[in-house]
């Protein structure tokens, strides 16, 4: 894989999301005094999605381990064309469901894109945009020697994302010991 160019130019685009407007009742004032200022000011959190099971498992791990009351979670999806309208149609049902659950179990809210192009580079870029807290991703569940020979999107996220620290979060044939 090449190293990010600096003003290249992609296609993509926004995600229209629901709606999921928490209703919450009067604070207490001691409970907000107590809180730091980061932790009501929330975190840019992005996490990279596909279709496949490591990638939900990533998610999932983010939801119950990383992502504060505050924070907002930004989902990328990699296609390779957004003009496609079955794979956008495809990607907008499964940021939808993602941000529900987001919501329902971590109260986070959502932002939800759909890029064009190379997973890697794309996820390289959206964290340089955005300048995230963390950069959460699944692996694709290939064994070592297909990774050195194909190559690895997590591991050129990780060794060519430089805006945000990486989380690599080891796929379900790990365990459930991984989100506990």
């Amino acid at each position: 894989m090449e190293t990010l160019e600096e003003e290249e130019e992609y296609n993509w685009k926004e995600v229209k999301l629901p709606s999921l407007v928490p209703v919450v009742g009067e604070a207490d004032p001691t409970e907000l005094e107590r809180e730091t200022g980061e932790r009501r000011r929330g975190r840019e959190v992005l996490v990279a999605v596909d279709h496949g099971p490591n990638s939900k498992h990533a998610f999932d791990w983010a939801l119950i381990h990383f992502c504060r009351l505050a924070d907002t979670l930004h989902l990328v999806h990699a296609v390779s064309s957004v003009n496609n309208e079955i794979i956008h149609e495809q990607s907008q049902i499964l940021m939808e469901k993602l941000a529900i659950e987001a919501f329902q179990v971590a109260m986070v809210s959502t932002v939800a894109r759909i890029v064009e192009g190379d997973p890697g580079k794309v996820i390289c870029r959206e964290a340089k945009r955005l300048k995230p807290a963390a950069v959460v991703m699944g692996t694709r569940g290939r064994s070592l020697i297909q990774s050195v020979l194909q190559g690895s999107v997590s591991e050129y996220c990780f060794h060519n994302c430089k805006w945000a620290p990486v989380i690599i979060v080891p796929g379900q044939e790990a365990g459930d010991e991984s989100l506990v």
